[in-house]
């Protein structure tokens, strides 16, 4: 049977074109939300891979005006025209990336988000890898600078090295789902862990 085309103007795509909403994976972290209630008003979210802001608009709305939001990309974000939203170019892999996301907040963080992607190079278990090393960058900022008691969803590959990142993410959250959200596009591999409640230390 034919593999299916890329249809870039698919359902989702209109459907965000219609809600005002800079993209369609926006509905992936909708999704996320409304499945398992991991933002609230007045909290503080960390989105890395924000461009192009889909992600950062509905995490915004769930947040509400009590809420702040740091979006940071490899690529520059369009302005949301919000006060309680930064964001900024950054590289997560860089060395001074931390001190960097510190200066734009140093507080605790209650929900770290990741939809980091690498550059896909058509060999699996490289973007495999690279791919995890992404997610383990959040889980990093996760365990150093969460909320206990706050939440974790990162996007990767599922391949290689799968199981053991879903361990370390038990070791660090009470709870761990799998999630592969309905915006997703059909043969794409990605999926989404969530990991939920930080264990305290």
């Amino acid at each position: 049977m034919a593999k299916r085309p890329y249809q870039p103007k698919d359902f989702f795509f209109k459907k965000a074109k219609e809600s005002g909403l800079r993209a369609r994976s926006a509905f992936k972290i909708d999704e996320i939300a409304r499945r398992f209630g991991v933002f609230r008003k007045g909290q503080v979210v960390v989105d890395l891979g924000a461009a192009p802001g889909g992600f950062l608009q509905v995490i915004l709305g769930e947040v509400g005006p009590t809420g702040f939001v740091v979006g940071v990309d490899l690529a520059e974000i369009r302005p949301l025209g919000r006060p309680n939203v930064k964001t900024a170019v950054l590289d997560v892999l860089a060395l001074d990336f931390d001190a960097k996301l510190e200066a734009l907040h140093p507080g605790p963080i209650d929900v770290v988000v990741s939809d980091l992607a690498p550059k896909t190079t058509g060999i699996k278990a490289t973007d495999e890898a690279r791919s995890l090393r992404l997610a383990g960058k959040a889980l990093e900022l996760g365990r150093r600078r969460g909320r206990p008691g706050g939440h974790f969803i990162a996007k990767l590959f599922m391949g290689g090295g799968f199981e053991d990142f879903r361990e370390e993410l038990r070791g660090a959250y009470e709870d761990v789902k799998v999630v592969r959200p309905e915006a997703t596009r059909g043969a794409s591999m990605e999926i989404y862990l969530v990991g939920l409640r930080r264990r305290a230390g």
